[in-house]
């Protein structure tokens, strides 16, 4: 395509945009095209960014919870998982599970995030037992818990419903559920990386089902291996579907494929360059989800904080304990301070706002900074800065 016939291509994307029209698959595709300037999708992705979120940037205190590492799957482009009798595997018992509660209360953690192998020993009730004994303990703790490709095992394990094995974890305690598991949703990529464990059907339809029971939830997707921008548009696309039918998904968390230690260590992880723009095509292609996070941990400190000026409008949070990145390479802090996380937000020129889970403002007792209560939403919040 010749510059002038890309720049008007890009006047018609830009004019749908300011019109708040939604962008097609060809549109996104071609903001994919190296020639598109960079710093042009970026501003588009801003306006959108600061049309829905103002000058805000979000942060929470967290810490992880992988209760354990083995795992029946063998996905290529995992580091984290473990056979059973290699010397790297672990199980949590119930009393470092319960330490992990007490590090949370300490520090003032607003929530846990919790996901693991698929241990073939391991019954569903222990899954179970994990949400049930940190909730009973630590009720305060919001516990955001087992991605779809976990629920799918829960499915196969107990013979039961979808919809069964939600509300029995809801029951327990659970919160919500993070996005991860969605990988790249179509079958030419998702064969290649996991074929066997639970495809895209099942991911959408157990998403779907925890938005009927009133579980919110978060969405990924896994970029820079061996798809190609088409398959990152159709992915977007099926997400933004899903989200007209049921509203249900809270942010979306752009995860760039870190290929050390895993099946796929051939492949040069993602550049800081496509990071932005798969976070600037994001935020442009999800026109009815509300957030889009640039989680440090994957993208490192730099590029996450640029991002706040690409279309993310939250960093995460503290991310204490994160185990799955860093045995893929990430080179990221095991931990960031409030004040770190804090300043990186103010020096990117945005407003820091902590916020729970479910994105409420949170309020700290000024004597005492781990006694917290949950205040309004930010959608009010972000409407008036």
């Amino acid at each position: 395509m010749i510059t002038q016939e890309r720049e008007a291509r890009f006047r018609e994307i830009r004019d749908k945009v300011e019109a708040e029209e939604r962008l097609t698959l060809d549109d996104g595709i071609f903001l994919y095209d190296p020639e598109v300037s960079l710093g042009a999708v970026g501003e588009l992705a801003n306006l959108v960014r600061e049309r829905k979120n103002g000058n805000v940037g979000y942060f929470n205190i967290n810490t992880h919870l992988n209760p354990t590492n083995v795992c029946v799957y063998r996905c290529r482009f995992c580091a984290f998982r473990s056979d059973l009798r290699d010397p790297k595997g672990y199980v949590m018992d119930d009393e470092q599970i319960l330490q992990r509660g007490q590090e949370a209360t300490e520090n003032g953690c607003t929530e846990m995030h919790i996901v693991g192998g698929l241990h073939h020993q391991k019954p569903y009730e222990w899954y179970r037992h994990l949400i049930e004994l940190l909730h009973t303990n630590y009720p305060q703790i919001h516990l955001k818990g087992w991605t779809a490709v976990e629920i799918n095992w829960f499915e196969f394990q107990t013979k039961k419903s979808v919809r069964w094995v939600l509300e029995d974890l809801r029951d327990a305690g659970l919160g919500s559920m993070p996005g991860g598991g969605a990988e790249i949703f179509h079958p030419e990529v998702r064969d290649q990386l996991c074929e066997h464990k639970a495809n895209t059907h099942a991911w959408l339809d157990i998403h779907r089902t925890a938005h009927q029971i009133g579980l919110r939830t978060n969405c990924t997707m896994l970029y820079g291996h061996v798809e190609k921008a088409y398959h990152r548009i159709d992915h977007l696309i099926r997400l933004r579907d899903l989200q007209d039918e049921t509203g249900g998904f809270q942010v979306f968390i752009p995860l760039a494929f870190h290929p050390e230690n895993t099946k796929l260590s051939e492949i040069k992880k993602p550049s800081a360059i496509m990071d932005l723009r798969t976070m600037a095509i994001s935020r442009l292609m999800l026109d009815n989800l509300q957030h889009i996070k640039a989680y440090w941990i994957m993208l490192g400190v730099e590029t996450a904080q640029t991002a706040l000026a690409y279309g993310a409008d939250d960093l995460d949070g503290t991310v204490r304990h994160e185990l799955i990145y860093h045995d893929a390479g990430a080179t990221t802090p095991q931990c960031l301070s409030v004040d770190k996380i804090r300043d990186l937000i103010s020096e990117a020129g945005r407003d820091p706002v902590e916020r729970d889970t479910i994105y409420r403002q949170v309020h700290r007792d000024p004597s005492d900074y781990t006694k917290w209560t949950p205040g309004e939403s930010v959608e009010q919040l972000a409407a008036t800065s």
